[in-house]
């Protein structure tokens, strides 16, 4: 039997201001609208992409700017645990929402996260931060039931911080 998984985004159908995600909505209702059965898969942000998901919020001099918003992620691993379950199972014809254990306020693991990676930027709350264009409340969380991973952030961080090369000075 064929059956079509995609992975998408977490609230992406609730950002609307955000060009690249109204494109995933776009491929999601192309999806659903084939005639083939399907499951999508609406995973949060990843912790491997942090450092990446900093770099879309502004940065005045050493000073990062974040809202206030909430954000689940969850690590690639229990991504792809989850995604081989849903692959051999039944298609459910829907949305499926997959997120790590822990939930945070954005400034608060990107603080951790500097903290750990002895980044000396500071952290500040601004509401007029955009994330992909997109003003955010807690738009990147799941809603009702969800699969949620195993791993929380700190065991993740305290593994990547040991993996990276020593600094030379």
């Amino acid at each position: 039997m064929d059956h079509h998984v995609v992975v998408s985004i977490v609230g992406v159908d609730r950002i609307p201001d955000s060009g690249y995600m109204r494109a995933k909505v776009a491929q999601e209702k192309l999806i659903q609208s084939a005639a083939i059965p399907y499951t999508i898969v609406r995973a949060t942000q990843f912790f491997e992409f942090i450092e990446t998901i900093i770099a879309q919020f502004p940065t005045d001099g050493q000073t990062v700017h974040l809202p206030s918003a909430f954000i689940q992620p969850i690590l690639t691993d229990d991504v792809a645990d989850a995604l081989i379950d849903i692959i051999l199972g039944a298609p459910v014809n829907g949305i499926i929402d997959l997120a790590g254990p822990e939930r945070f306020r954005f400034e608060e693991i990107i603080r951790q996260f500097l903290s750990a990676t002895h980044d000396s930027r500071q952290v500040v709350v601004d509401s007029h931060a955009r994330y992909f264009g997109a003003a955010l409340n807690d738009q990147l969380v799941p809603q009702g039931n969800s699969l949620i991973g195993s791993t929380h952030f700190e065991d993740w961080l305290n593994r990547s911080i040991a993996q990276r090369p020593a600094m030379s000075i």
